[in-house]
C-alpha cells in the first residue's frame, strides 16, 4: 500500500453464530448488540492513537461506558497527558524505538496525510471516558485485576505462548510478515464517511495489520478464552446497567476496530453473565476534544 492511501475497496463479511453476517471487519458503522435479556452493547470501532473527526464518533446516546481494559490504565492516561505536557511526542518517540509491531504501525500511521495519528494516550477511549466522568455515568473496566486466580492463569498462557521459540524466531522477520499481510489486508478496507480523508481506509488497513500480528503472537485458544471472558463480564456491566436504565440500558464499548467481531460473536455466543459493578467516576477537569 502507498502512503497515498490509495486503495481497491470491496464489501467483505464475517460470519457470527449461526451463520448471521456481522458487517465487514474495517466497516466504519458501529455494531450493536442486543442483550437477550435487555439492552444493548454499541460496539464502537477505534484506530490506535487516531483522532477521529466529529461525524465518525458516536451518535448514540448512552448510559455507560466499558474498556477492554483494567482500572490502572486510567493511572496510565494521566501519566501519558502529563508526559506529553512536559514534552510533546514523548510517548509516540518511545514507541517507535521500543520496536515490535506497534511501532511499525505507528511509523506507518504518522505518514498518512490528514489522518491526525501518533496521539497519547489513545484519543478515542479516553474521550469517551471523560465525557462519562464528566456527566457521571457509570464506568466499567472489563480486564479483571491481577488478583482474579482465572485471569492470572490466562496471562502465564498468553505469556507463555508469546515466549515459546518459533514465536521468538518469527519476530525476527516481523518486517516481512508485516509486508505481506498488508497486501493481504488492503481488500479488507472499506471507504470512510464523505467528506473524511480517505487516508482514514489506509489507517485502518494498518490497524488491522498490528492487530493480526499481535494476535499471532499466542494460539486461537487463548484469544477465545479471553474474549468469552470478556463478553461474560460485558454481559455484566450490561446487567449492571439494567438496575438503573431497565430495557434502555445503552452501554457504549469503543475498542480497536478489527477486534469487534470476535468480540460481538463471542457476545452471541456466551451464555454466562459475570457480575461486575461500575467504578466510582474520579474527577476530570479536562475538556472534551
Amino acid at each position: 500500500m502507498t502512503k497515498d492511501g490509495v486503495l481497491k475497496l470491496y464489501k467483505t463479511g464475517l460470519k457470527g453464530s449461526e451463520g448471521e453476517i456481522l458487517q465487514p471487519i474495517l466497516s466504519w458503522d458501529d455494531l450493536v448488540w442486543s442483550d437477550p435479556d435487555g439492552g444493548k452493547i454499541i460496539l464502537h470501532g477505534t484506530l490506535p492513537t487516531v483522532i477521529f473527526p466529529l461525524k465518525m464518533r458516536p451518535r448514540e446516546s448512552w448510559h455507560g461506558i466499558a474498556l477492554l481494559e483494567s482500572p490502572d490504565v486510567v493511572d496510565l492516561w494521566v501519566q501519558e497527558e502529563i508526559d506529553e505536557a512536559e514534552s510533546p511526542g514523548v510517548n509516540l518517540n518511545y514507541s517507535l524505538i521500543s520496536g515490535g509491531g506497534l511501532a511499525i504501525y505507528l511509523d506507518d500511521v504518522t505518514e498518512l496525510e490528514g489522518v491526525i495519528s501518533g496521539r497519547f494516550p489513545d484519543p478515542e477511549p479516553r474521550r469517551l471516558h471523560r465525557n462519562a466522568v464528566r456527566h457521571e455515568r457509570s464506568v466499567y473496566f472489563i480486564e479483571p485485576t491481577a488478583d482474579d486466580d482465572e485471569w492470572y492463569e490466562y496471562l502465564s498462557k498468553e505469556a507463555k505462548a508469546a515466549s515459546h521459540w518459533r514465536k521468538l524466531l518469527g519476530m525476527i522477520s516481523l518486517g516481512g510478515k508485516w509486508r505481506k499481510r498488508m497486501k493481504n489486508n488492503v481488500s479488507k478496507a472499506r471507504e470512510p464517511p464523505k467528506g473524511v480523508t480517505k487516508n482514514m481506509a489506509s489507517a485502518s488497513v494498518l490497524a488491522l495489520t498490528w492487530w493480526q500480528l499481535s494476535e499471532w503472537l499466542i494460539n486461537e485458544s487463548i484469544s477465545s478464552s479471553r474474549d468469552n471472558r470478556f463478553a461474560a463480564r460485558l454481559r455484566g456491566a450490561l446487567a449492571d446497567l439494567r438496575i438503573q436504565h431497565g430495557d434502555d440500558a445503552t452501554l457504549i464499548l469503543p475498542m480497536h476496530m478489527p477486534w469487534r467481531n470476535a468480540i460481538y460473536s463471542a457476545l452471541n455466543e456466551q451464555k454466562e453473565v459475570e457480575e461486575i459493578s461500575s467504578s466510582p467516576p474520579d474527577s476530570d477537569d479536562t475538556e472534551e476534544e
